[in-house]
Protein backbone atom coordinates (compact mmCIF):
# COMPACT_ATOMS: atom_id res chain seq x y z
CA UNK A 1 0.00 0.00 0.00
CA UNK A 2 1.69 3.66 -0.76
CA UNK A 3 2.18 5.79 1.45
CA UNK A 4 -0.77 7.97 2.51
CA UNK A 5 1.33 11.33 1.99
CA UNK A 6 2.58 10.51 -1.67
CA UNK A 7 -0.66 11.83 -3.34
CA UNK A 8 -2.13 13.84 -0.33
CA UNK A 9 -2.62 17.56 -1.32
CA UNK A 10 0.01 19.44 0.18
CA UNK A 11 0.99 16.04 2.64
CA UNK A 12 3.83 16.31 4.74
CA UNK A 13 6.62 14.17 3.81
CA UNK A 14 8.50 12.49 5.98
CA UNK A 15 12.15 13.59 6.48
CA UNK A 16 13.82 10.57 5.77
CA UNK A 17 11.18 9.60 2.66
CA UNK A 18 11.87 13.07 1.42
CA UNK A 19 15.61 12.77 1.66
CA UNK A 20 14.91 9.52 -0.51
CA UNK A 21 12.95 10.97 -2.91
CA UNK A 22 15.36 14.15 -3.13
CA UNK A 23 18.13 11.66 -3.74
CA UNK A 24 16.55 9.37 -6.40
CA UNK A 25 16.62 11.49 -9.63
CA UNK A 26 20.43 12.27 -8.74
CA UNK A 27 20.89 8.57 -9.05
CA UNK A 28 19.21 7.62 -11.78
CA UNK A 29 20.50 10.57 -13.49
CA UNK A 30 24.40 9.21 -12.35
CA UNK A 31 23.00 5.90 -13.52
CA UNK A 32 22.52 7.30 -17.66
CA UNK A 33 25.70 9.57 -17.50
CA UNK A 34 27.73 5.71 -16.76
CA UNK A 35 25.28 4.06 -18.70
CA UNK A 36 25.75 6.29 -21.78
CA UNK A 37 29.09 6.69 -21.65
CA UNK A 38 30.16 3.52 -20.44
CA UNK A 39 33.01 1.20 -22.72
CA UNK A 40 35.84 2.16 -25.06
CA UNK A 41 35.20 5.34 -26.90
CA UNK A 42 33.89 3.84 -30.19
CA UNK A 43 31.30 1.85 -28.55
CA UNK A 44 30.00 4.47 -26.53
CA UNK A 45 26.19 5.13 -26.57
CA UNK A 46 27.21 9.64 -26.17
CA UNK A 47 30.57 9.75 -27.75
CA UNK A 48 33.34 11.02 -25.49
CA UNK A 49 33.84 14.35 -27.15
CA UNK A 50 30.08 15.45 -26.38
CA UNK A 51 29.91 13.70 -22.45
CA UNK A 52 32.78 11.81 -20.98
CA UNK A 53 31.88 9.38 -18.40
CA UNK A 54 31.89 10.07 -14.60
CA UNK A 55 34.91 8.22 -14.24
CA UNK A 56 37.22 10.16 -16.55
CA UNK A 57 35.46 13.22 -14.93
CA UNK A 58 36.80 12.32 -11.83
CA UNK A 59 40.22 11.59 -13.10
CA UNK A 60 40.80 14.91 -14.06
CA UNK A 61 39.80 16.59 -10.05
CA UNK A 62 43.35 17.22 -9.43
CA UNK A 63 44.44 18.63 -12.88
CA UNK A 64 41.66 21.06 -12.40
CA UNK A 65 42.68 21.79 -8.68
CA UNK A 66 46.40 22.43 -9.68
CA UNK A 67 47.13 23.39 -12.89
CA UNK A 68 43.97 25.60 -13.67
CA UNK A 69 43.57 26.44 -10.14
CA UNK A 70 40.34 25.99 -9.22
CA UNK A 71 40.34 27.14 -5.46
CA UNK A 72 41.74 31.13 -6.61
CA UNK A 73 39.14 31.43 -9.67
CA UNK A 74 36.20 30.32 -7.18
CA UNK A 75 37.85 32.81 -5.46
CA UNK A 76 37.70 35.50 -7.47
CA UNK A 77 34.23 34.85 -8.59
CA UNK A 78 33.37 34.54 -4.89
CA UNK A 79 34.31 38.34 -4.59
CA UNK A 80 32.71 39.53 -8.04
CA UNK A 81 29.28 37.57 -6.72
CA UNK A 82 29.64 39.76 -3.28
CA UNK A 83 30.36 42.61 -4.11
CA UNK A 84 27.77 43.19 -7.25
CA UNK A 85 25.28 41.98 -4.78
CA UNK A 86 26.22 44.43 -2.35
CA UNK A 87 25.66 47.18 -4.34
CA UNK A 88 22.34 45.75 -5.38
CA UNK A 89 21.38 45.86 -2.24
CA UNK A 90 22.29 48.96 -1.28
CA UNK A 91 20.93 50.82 -4.19
CA UNK A 92 17.16 47.76 -4.64
CA UNK A 93 16.18 47.66 -1.02
CA UNK A 94 15.70 51.66 -0.15
CA UNK A 95 13.97 52.23 -3.39
CA UNK A 96 12.20 49.24 -3.30
CA UNK A 97 11.01 50.51 0.50
CA UNK A 98 9.79 53.49 -0.58
CA UNK A 99 7.94 52.43 -3.77
CA UNK A 100 5.80 49.94 -1.68
CA UNK A 101 5.58 52.84 1.32
CA UNK A 102 4.50 55.75 -0.91
CA UNK A 103 2.15 56.07 -3.99
CA UNK A 104 4.16 58.90 -5.49
CA UNK A 105 7.87 56.79 -5.52
CA UNK A 106 5.74 53.83 -7.03
CA UNK A 107 4.27 56.19 -9.39
CA UNK A 108 7.43 57.75 -10.34
CA UNK A 109 9.69 54.54 -10.64
CA UNK A 110 6.82 51.65 -11.62
CA UNK A 111 7.73 52.16 -15.60
CA UNK A 112 11.08 52.01 -15.72
CA UNK A 113 11.25 48.99 -13.42
CA UNK A 114 8.25 47.44 -14.95
CA UNK A 115 10.54 47.81 -18.34
CA UNK A 116 13.53 46.51 -16.67
CA UNK A 117 11.88 43.34 -15.75
CA UNK A 118 11.68 42.00 -19.62
CA UNK A 119 14.79 43.56 -20.46
CA UNK A 120 16.94 40.40 -21.48
CA UNK A 121 19.95 40.58 -19.08
CA UNK A 122 22.33 38.96 -21.70
CA UNK A 123 21.58 41.95 -23.86
CA UNK A 124 23.08 44.41 -21.50
CA UNK A 125 26.65 43.21 -21.82
CA UNK A 126 27.23 45.11 -24.45
CA UNK A 127 25.97 48.41 -22.47
CA UNK A 128 28.20 47.33 -19.26
CA UNK A 129 31.26 47.16 -21.88
CA UNK A 130 30.57 50.89 -22.77
CA UNK A 131 30.38 52.11 -19.89
CA UNK A 132 32.76 50.32 -17.52
CA UNK A 133 35.33 49.04 -20.06
CA UNK A 134 36.76 45.13 -20.05
CA UNK A 135 37.66 44.87 -16.89
CA UNK A 136 36.59 44.07 -13.06
CA UNK A 137 33.93 47.06 -13.11
CA UNK A 138 32.32 45.72 -15.56
CA UNK A 139 31.72 42.47 -14.33
CA UNK A 140 30.77 43.15 -10.98
CA UNK A 141 28.44 46.00 -12.30
CA UNK A 142 26.91 43.73 -14.64
CA UNK A 143 26.10 40.94 -11.55
CA UNK A 144 24.68 43.79 -9.58
CA UNK A 145 22.30 44.76 -12.49
CA UNK A 146 21.29 41.45 -12.88
CA UNK A 147 20.82 40.93 -9.03
CA UNK A 148 18.83 44.38 -8.49
CA UNK A 149 16.32 43.57 -11.84
CA UNK A 150 15.45 40.64 -10.06
CA UNK A 151 15.43 42.22 -6.38
CA UNK A 152 13.31 44.69 -6.78
CA UNK A 153 10.08 43.35 -7.49
CA UNK A 154 10.32 41.07 -4.47
CA UNK A 155 11.18 44.25 -2.16
CA UNK A 156 7.72 46.05 -3.39
CA UNK A 157 5.87 43.15 -3.12
CA UNK A 158 7.48 42.60 0.93
CA UNK A 159 6.37 45.83 1.66
CA UNK A 160 2.95 45.92 -0.48
CA UNK A 161 2.14 42.65 1.19
CA UNK A 162 2.14 43.92 4.96
CA UNK A 163 -1.25 43.67 6.10
CA UNK A 164 -3.55 47.29 6.57
CA UNK A 165 -4.43 46.76 10.00
CA UNK A 166 -0.92 47.65 11.25
CA UNK A 167 -0.65 50.78 9.93
CA UNK A 168 -4.46 51.66 10.92
CA UNK A 169 -3.06 50.75 14.35
CA UNK A 170 0.01 52.41 13.96
CA UNK A 171 -1.85 55.44 12.90
CA UNK A 172 -4.55 55.14 15.91
CA UNK A 173 -1.41 55.60 18.26
CA UNK A 174 -0.39 58.66 16.39
CA UNK A 175 2.46 57.77 14.72
CA UNK A 176 4.19 59.51 12.14
CA UNK A 177 4.32 58.38 8.16
CA UNK A 178 8.34 57.77 9.15
CA UNK A 179 7.72 55.67 12.83
CA UNK A 180 5.03 54.07 10.36
CA UNK A 181 7.78 53.02 7.41
CA UNK A 182 10.74 52.26 10.73
CA UNK A 183 8.60 50.91 13.32
CA UNK A 184 5.75 49.27 10.78
CA UNK A 185 6.08 48.43 7.53
CA UNK A 186 10.29 47.16 7.40
CA UNK A 187 10.07 45.15 10.31
CA UNK A 188 7.21 43.52 9.56
CA UNK A 189 7.99 42.57 5.70
CA UNK A 190 11.93 41.35 6.71
CA UNK A 191 11.01 38.24 6.45
CA UNK A 192 9.70 38.54 3.19
CA UNK A 193 12.25 40.85 2.24
CA UNK A 194 15.00 38.37 3.95
CA UNK A 195 13.15 36.22 1.43
CA UNK A 196 13.52 37.82 -1.76
CA UNK A 197 17.28 38.68 -1.16
CA UNK A 198 17.67 35.09 -1.21
CA UNK A 199 15.40 34.31 -4.48
CA UNK A 200 17.49 37.25 -6.10
CA UNK A 201 20.46 35.69 -5.24
CA UNK A 202 19.51 32.73 -6.68
CA UNK A 203 18.89 34.25 -9.68
CA UNK A 204 21.78 36.61 -9.92
CA UNK A 205 24.09 33.63 -9.39
CA UNK A 206 22.96 32.16 -12.66
CA UNK A 207 24.61 34.81 -14.83
CA UNK A 208 28.24 34.71 -13.38
CA UNK A 209 29.44 32.78 -15.99
CA UNK A 210 28.06 35.64 -18.43
CA UNK A 211 30.13 37.70 -17.06
CA UNK A 212 33.26 36.55 -16.73
CA UNK A 213 33.02 34.76 -20.26
CA UNK A 214 32.86 38.06 -22.02
CA UNK A 215 36.45 39.03 -21.61
CA UNK A 216 38.44 35.72 -20.50
CA UNK A 217 40.90 36.15 -17.55
CA UNK A 218 39.98 34.64 -14.49
CA UNK A 219 37.13 33.07 -12.59
CA UNK A 220 34.70 29.78 -13.10
CA UNK A 221 33.36 31.04 -15.81
CA UNK A 222 36.88 31.90 -17.37
CA UNK A 223 37.31 27.95 -16.47
CA UNK A 224 34.31 26.69 -18.19
CA UNK A 225 34.94 28.78 -21.56
CA UNK A 226 38.62 27.47 -21.60
CA UNK A 227 38.15 24.10 -21.20
CA UNK A 228 35.58 24.16 -23.69
CA UNK A 229 37.98 26.10 -26.26
CA UNK A 230 41.57 23.96 -25.18
CA UNK A 231 40.53 21.12 -22.97
CA UNK A 232 40.04 18.77 -21.63
CA UNK A 233 36.17 18.40 -21.50
CA UNK A 234 35.80 16.98 -18.04
CA UNK A 235 36.87 20.56 -16.41
CA UNK A 236 33.85 21.71 -17.85
CA UNK A 237 31.49 19.46 -16.22
CA UNK A 238 33.40 19.85 -13.10
CA UNK A 239 33.47 23.42 -13.11
CA UNK A 240 29.33 23.53 -13.17
CA UNK A 241 29.31 20.92 -10.31
CA UNK A 242 31.02 23.49 -8.50
CA UNK A 243 29.01 26.31 -9.57
CA UNK A 244 26.11 24.06 -8.71
CA UNK A 245 27.20 23.17 -5.28
CA UNK A 246 28.42 26.50 -4.52
CA UNK A 247 24.77 27.97 -4.93
CA UNK A 248 23.06 25.47 -3.28
CA UNK A 249 25.29 25.87 -0.26
CA UNK A 250 24.25 29.41 -0.46
CA UNK A 251 20.83 28.78 -0.17
CA UNK A 252 21.54 26.52 2.97
CA UNK A 253 23.03 29.12 4.85
CA UNK A 254 20.72 31.63 3.71
CA UNK A 255 17.36 29.31 5.05
CA UNK A 256 19.32 28.42 8.29
CA UNK A 257 19.93 32.08 8.75
CA UNK A 258 16.31 33.48 7.86
CA UNK A 259 15.19 30.55 10.44
CA UNK A 260 17.46 32.14 13.38
CA UNK A 261 16.53 35.57 12.42
CA UNK A 262 13.12 35.43 12.25
CA UNK A 263 11.96 31.95 14.25
CA UNK A 264 8.47 33.47 14.70
CA UNK A 265 7.12 33.19 11.31
CA UNK A 266 8.47 29.71 10.99
CA UNK A 267 6.22 28.61 13.65
CA UNK A 268 3.62 30.28 12.12
CA UNK A 269 3.89 28.74 8.93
Amino acid sequence: MAAPWLLEIRGRVPQKAAIALGLLPILVLGFLWWFLTRGAYEERIIGYNILPSPGEVMKSVPDLLNQRELFRNTLVSLRRVALGYGIALCVVVPIGIAMGAFGGFSALLSPVATASGYIPIATLVPLMMSWFGTGEEMKVMFLALAFAISLLPMVIKSIDNVPDVYLRTANTLGATRWQVVRKVLVPVALPDIWHGMRVSFGVGWTYLVLAEVVVLSDGLGFLVANSQRRGPREHIYLVIIVITLIAWAADLVWEHAGRALFPYRRRTA
